[in-house]
């Protein structure tokens, strides 16, 4: 065999050893690169949050609550469900570089464990304070080596400035299933609301640990980044059919709430001052009368330009007789002397809202009495005295944005249609005008309407 004939054998060896070559070379430059890049990602992982890992589940109902100055602090209390040592919540101001997490700062939390059904569980609280106003913020939970994910708000500002808030009648039975609808449909038509007041009747049986992880599950992450104002309502109230009334043990908790209110009543009745507005929350349940000691105290001391009060039963009853109830005949004096704007109620299952009076602008004193349902139970109207604008059947979410001089209102369907809205304006003076601002001849809604919602 010449050699010519030899090289020309010895070709496919020569090029199945060169494949064989390349193919040894990329699989260590992948190896290479591959451990380098790892490497670099643990970097960045070290760097951003010290090994800690994001777990979801571990840390839930994690939820935004106020207990001082809205400007200056503000609240967080989570759960999990075996016990933790040392739970902690970092705080940062937000940016939108993820750099932000070098300048975290830890607060230790507070903890107490609650028998929940047939096991414990164990509730965590934050106080954020020495915050600066009109900021955002971001902060996390967590505990050891475990965080949940960031979440972000917005302190108030020092001083009166425009904003919305959200206002929830009942929302009390088949809360994931059909509540939630409302929730999320609020938070979509008002994507800026700085807070959300409830009404009473959360849940339907305040004991039930199970109802309140619904309440919790149909929000889920909006109650970590827009506040809630909670106020009781009979069903967050043990025994409620008897003459000992002892507040849900799950109550306080899980919501970090102002103090500054009256003793036995702790955290059931408070206020907060946002932005131009003094919000205040009473019990409906129990003890009106040193209830109507405080508010003459706080209404006297009192420097907004507008005020809302919220509480569960409502002054005027639509549902269950035409006469007021107890709390009633001894707060309603107080909020007509004080030229109150706004009361937010719940309790009937229906909605209704009026002065009393029958023209569409006029000019008012005293505050206008609102009652609304979010949730799916309803009831029928047996009596509209008081009442310019009543409605049934319908689950309903309240919009209402303040500025300096004018309050607006809207109450908006869970499918998007409006079915009320007004304007208060107010002079500096404390004279206010009202404004209906009703669609057309939009008809009121009843259980035998023809009128789709």
């Amino acid at each position: 065999m010449n050699p010519r004939q030899q090289l020309l054998r010895r070709i496919p060896v020569i090029i199945s050893l060169g494949f064989l070559t390349i193919l040894i070379l990329c699989v260590l430059i992948f190896l290479t690169y591959s451990h380098l890049d790892g490497k670099q990602q643990q970097a960045n992982a070290g760097e951003y949050s010290s090994g800690q890992q994001v777990q979801t589940g571990v840390f839930e109902r994690i939820i935004l609550t106020w207990k001082e100055n809205p400007a200056t602090s503000q609240a967080v209390t989570w759960r999990t469900n075996s016990p933790t040592k040392a739970a902690v919540a970092e705080i940062a101001p937000a940016d939108s570089s993820p750099d932000f997490q070098k300048n975290a700062q830890t607060f230790q939390a507070t903890s107490i464990e609650l028998q929940a059904g047939e096991k414990n569980a164990y509730y965590h609280s934050v106080n954020f304070t020495n915050l600066i106003p009109n900021t955002l913020y971001a902060y996390r939970v967590g505990s050891g080596d475990l965080r949940s994910e960031w979440f972000q708000f917005r302190t108030a500002n020092d001083q009166a400035e425009p904003f919305s808030f959200i206002y929830f009648g009942d929302a009390q039975i088949q809360i994931r299933s059909l509540w939630s609808r409302t929730i999320r449909s609020a938070i979509l038509e008002s994507p800026r609301a700085r807070f959300m007041i409830h009404a009473g009747d959360l849940v339907n049986h305040g004991d039930s640990d199970v109802q309140w992880g619904e309440w919790f599950d149909a929000a889920g992450w909006l109650f970590a980044m827009v506040p809630s104002m909670p106020a009781a309502g009979n069903h967050e109230y043990r025994n409620q059919k008897t003459s000992v009334k002892r507040l849900s043990p799950h109550w306080r908790p899980q919501f970090m709430l102002p103090e500054n209110g009256i003793a036995e009543l702790e955290e059931t009745v408070y206020f907060i001052d946002y932005q131009g507005v003094r919000v205040v929350v009473l019990n409906s349940n129990s003890k009106a009368e040193k209830q109507a000691r405080w508010l003459e105290e706080i209404f006297e001391q009192n420097p907004n330009h507008w005020t809302v009060i919220a509480f569960h039963h409502p002054i005027h009853a639509s549902v269950y007789g035409p006469d007021e109830n107890k709390h009633g005949k001894i707060w309603k004096p107080i909020f007509e002397k004080y030229n109150v704007d706004l009361i937010l109620q719940g309790h009937e299952h229906i909605y209704a809202r009026g002065f009393g009076q029958e023209n569409n602008i006029r000019q008012v004193s005293g505050p206008l009495y609102i009652t609304s349902v979010s949730g799916p139970k309803m009831y029928e109207i047996k009596s509209r005295r008081g009442m310019d604008r009543a409605g049934e059947n319908m689950q309903l979410f309240q919009v209402i944005s303040v500025s300096r001089d004018i309050l607006h209102y809207r109450a908006v369907t869970v499918t998007g249609e409006l079915y009320d809205a007004f304007d208060i304006v107010k002079e500096s003076d404390g004279k206010k005008l009202f404004v209906e601002k009703i669609p057309g001849d939009l008809p009121e809604r009843r259980f035998n309407s023809q009128q789709k919602n």
